[in-house]
């Protein structure tokens, strides 16, 4: 029996987050290491809220990250989630079907090298999961929301990700 071709499940989007906390020479070495481990350039995100007792303010720049997609987006998954043991814990599901985990280091990545000059820092992987028709509530012309049946739900992208990826789900 053939799947519904709408009711396909791919991966929409992988964004690699690094967090750091502050400006200057930690947040340049973090960029870097994020252009080395996925190859594509980083861009700077600026804060959101202040908070005074962390001596951050409102559009200071501390973090970085970088949005992947297609094959890009699958490669670096695959290696992410071979860093993790191929094991991702339950509760890292939204009830939209998307997920995420932490990775301590960057050197638990396949063929990445420690490099002295950039030190060890750890990462965040995001991944967004979505069907054929979600685009209907991101355009801009004609914008409408998607239906409950038609959203993904935890169990569904839960079968994906061991099915695509063959990860254990804990």
């Amino acid at each position: 029996m053939d799947q519904n071709a709408m009711r396909k499940i791919k991966v929409s989007k992988v964004t690699v987050n690094m967090g750091v906390g502050k400006t200057g020479e930690e947040l340049d070495r973090a960029a870097q290491i994020l252009e080395k481990i996925t190859g594509a350039k980083p861009i700077l995100t600026a804060c959101k809220i202040k908070q005074p007792t962390w001596g951050i303010r409102e559009g200071l720049t501390i973090g970085t990250k970088v949005t992947l997609r297609g094959e890009k987006a699958d490669k670096f998954l695959k290696d992410a989630l071979f860093a993790k043991d191929n094991k991702v814990n339950k509760k890292s599901f939204d009830k939209f079907g998307n997920f995420g985990f932490g990775i301590k280091e960057y050197i638990d990545l396949p063929k990445i090298k420690y490099d002295p000059k950039l030190g060890i820092r750890g990462f965040d992987v995001l991944v967004t999961l979505e069907r054929p028709g979600f685009r209907v509530k991101k355009r801009k012309m004609g914008k409408s929301r998607v239906s409950q049946k038609h959203l993904i739900k935890v169990d569904e992208a839960v079968d994906f990700v061991r099915e695509k990826f063959g990860v254990e789900v804990i």
